[in-house]
């Protein structure tokens, strides 16, 4: 059964996941899963900030999004976001290289998601070797089908992040106005192709170690 944190009990287990790495001269992955505007970026920033300067980089999931002309060759461009719009093998193989790399290797670079281009930008950021923890969030990092079900094994910590859906929706869709969606198409697409991505996401909910509940 996954354990109930708060957002401050969650510092305090990233902080603890930090200084075992720091004591065994390793790395730890803390995954962060959950629906689309359930704050799995809030929930990163915030732990950005608390732990000490320069020991953890957030990668998203989200950097390893197709890129739209890719969607539209593949017919898929009006479900993006969904589990296949993504680069699962790219996203596995990326934690992979985070989890082997030495103290001396030179830093491993990841992709991230331009939401003013809607679109991937490869190389934009920079995990220096030494860096102790990584903070990962998406979608599906727990999910057990396709591409994604190697993900949990590469993590040491795995959590969901939920809000209260009311809310949930009402930041989707004004992400979705903030960044050009007219409001009808903002609302639609957050009740439609998020909608039918949240309730997959969902699902995944019970295999997290530990439910980090947002206001």
């Amino acid at each position: 059964m996954s354990a109930e944190l708060s957002t401050e009990q969650a510092v305090d287990a990233a902080l603890t996941l930090l200084d075992e790495a720091r004591r065994s001269g390793g790395r730890r992955l803390l995954g962060v899963a959950g629906a689309p505007g359930a704050g799995k970026s809030t929930l990163t920033s915030l732990l950005l900030e608390m732990l000490p300067a320069g020991s953890c980089v957030v990668v998203p999931m989200d950097g390893f999004h197709l890129a739209d002309a890719a969607l539209q060759r593949l017919g898929r461009a009006e479900r993006k976001g969904a589990p296949d719009t993504f680069d699962a093998a790219g996203y596995v193989a990326l934690l992979q290289r985070l989890r082997t790399a030495m103290p001396q290797d030179p830093p491993v670079w990841a992709p991230m998601f331009e939401r003013g281009l809607e679109q991937p930008l490869a190389g934009a950021i920079e995990v220096p070797a030494d860096v102790p923890l990584v903070l990962t969030e998406g979608n599906y990092l727990l999910s057990d089908a396709g591409g994604f079900a190697q993900v949990s094994a590469l993590l040491d910590a795995r959590w969901f992040v939920e809000v209260p859906e009311e809310r949930r929706h009402e930041r989707l869709i004004a992400r979705h106005e903030r960044f050009g969606k007219p409001p009808g198409a903002a609302r639609d697409w957050a009740l439609g192709p998020d909608e039918a991505n949240a309730r997959l996401v969902a699902g995944t909910r019970s295999r997290a170690d530990a439910v980090v509940s947002l206001p």
